[in-house]
C-alpha cells in the first residue's frame, strides 16, 4: 500500500499508506488512478508551502472503489466505483450562503490542506463522492475533475451550437475546454505554442495558430470580421491577457480560467467600445461533475489520446516531465 509524500523542495518520498477508517459521513475510498494536476505541481516546486503541511500527500484528480463508509453514509456503498469533487466549503460564508459553495470565501482543498489521492486508501466526505457507471473505465474516471473544471468553464461561457470559440492556451484544461466547446457544436481554434501539445490537439480535429500575434487576423477571416463568441484565457500571461480583449465580437464573452497571481493590464476602453463581458470561472459545481461523467460514459472524447499512465514509483518522473514541458498532456499514477 504506496503513498507519495511530499516533503519540501521538490523532494517526493514513497512510503507507506496509512489507511483512515471513515468516521461519521465519510467514505474511504480504494484509488485505483490519480492524474498529476498543475496545482500538484505548484506544491512541488515550494509555491504553495503556506497551505500544506509537511509531509504532505498531494492529489486530487482520481477513481477508485469503495471499501467502506461511516455511519450515517446513505449515498454510497462498499464495491461503488466513485471520484471525488475535493472541495471543502465552511457552510457559513455569503457565497456558501448563497449557493456557491465552491467560490466559498474560506474553501479548503482537499490534496493542499488535507491528504489527498495521492496514496492507496483516501478517506474523505461523503458529499465529496461522486459514483461513476460501472462500464467507465478507471482511467477515464480519473479525468472527472478536470473535465468537470472544462465543463464549468464552457458552462459559464455559455457556448451554444455555432458559435465560434477561441481557447487562449492548449494545456490540459485548455484542450478539455476545446473537445467540450466542440461536442456542444461549437467551431473552435486553440492558440499554442508546444509542438507536441499543437500535433496532439490537430490529431484530435482542433484548428491550431501558432504564433498568437496570427490569432486575430485567424478570427477577424473566420468570423467576417465580427469576432469571436466567447474566449477562454487559460494561460494566465501578460500576452494572453492582451489578446483576449481584441478577439471578441460585439457583446462577446471572455472567460477567464488561468489564473493571474498578479494584477495585469486589461483593455478597459475595448470592453466598453463593444460592450464586453468578462467572466470569471473558478473550480466546478456538482452539476459539472455530473455533467462530466455523462460526457465520459458517452464515448463522445477522445480522452485516451491525452492520458499517460505511470506507476507510482515513478512519480518522480512525472513531475520532472511537467516541469520541461515533456511530451504528455495528463500523466495518471497507477496506485492499484
Amino acid at each position: 500500500m504506496k503513498a507519495i509524500y511530499y516533503e519540501g523542495d521538490k523532494k517526493l518520498r514513497i512510503g507507506e499508506c496509512v489507511p483512515v477508517s471513515p468516521q461519521q459521513n465519510e467514505v474511504q475510498i480504494q484509488v485505483a488512478y490519480s492524474g498529476v494536476c498543475g496545482t500538484d505541481l505548484h506544491i512541488y516546486l515550494g509555491h504553495m508551502d503556506k497551505r500544506v503541511t509537511l509531509p504532505q500527500i498531494m492529489g486530487h484528480e482520481m477513481s477508485g472503489y469503495v471499501t467502506a463508509i461511516g455511519e450515517g453514509v446513505t449515498n454510497v456503498k462498499v464495491g461503488d466505483k466513485v471520484t471525488v469533487r475535493p472541495l471543502r466549503p465552511c457552510m457559513d460564508c455569503p457565497a456558501c450562503i448563497g449557493g456557491h459553495t465552491h467560490i466559498c470565501h474560506n474553501l479548503k482543498f482537499l490534496g493542499i490542506e488535507t491528504s489527498g489521492a495521492f496514496q492507496r486508501f483516501w478517506t474523505v466526505p461523503e458529499y465529496a463522492v461522486h459514483l461513476l457507471p460501472e462500464g467507465l473505465s478507471l482511467e477515464h474516471g480519473a479525468l472527472i475533475e478536470p473535465l468537470a473544471v472544462a465543463c464549468h468553464d464552457v458552462r459559464r461561457g455559455e457556448v451554444k451550437k455555432g458559435d465560434f470559440i477561441v481557447v487562449i492556451g492548449g494545456g490540459p484544461i485548455g484542450t478539455l475546454i476545446a473537445l467540450v466547446a466542440k461536442q456542444a457544436g461549437a467551431q473552435v481554434v486553440v492558440s499554442e505554442i508546444n509542438q507536441f501539445r499543437i500535433k496532439l490537439l490537430t490529431e484530435l480535429g482542433i484548428n491550431v495558430i501558432h504564433p498568437l500575434e496570427e490569432l486575430e487576423k485567424y478570427v477577424i477571416d473566420k468570423t467576417n470580421g465580427a469576432g469571436a463568441d466567447v474566449v477562454f484565457e487559460v494561460t494566465s500571461t501578460i500576452k494572453g491577457a492582451e489578446t483576449m480583449t481584441k478577439l471578441p465580437r460585439t457583446r462577446g464573452k471572455i472567460v477567464v480560467v488561468g489564473i493571474f497571481s498578479e494584477p495585469v493590464k486589461v483593455d478597459l476602453h475595448r470592453f466598453f467600445w463593444r460592450e464586453l463581458e468578462l467572466l470569471g470561472a473558478r473550480v466546478y459545481e456538482s452539476e459539472d461533475f455530473e455533467h462530466a461523467i455523462r460526457l465520459t460514459d458517452s464515448a463522445q472524447l477522445p480522452l485516451d489520446k491525452l492520458i499517460t499512465i505511470l506507476p507510482v514509483e515513478k512519480a518522480e518522473d512525472a513531475f520532472k516531465q511537467m516541469v520541461s514541458g515533456g511530451k504528455v498532456m495528463k500523466i495518471l499514477l497507477d496506485l492499484r
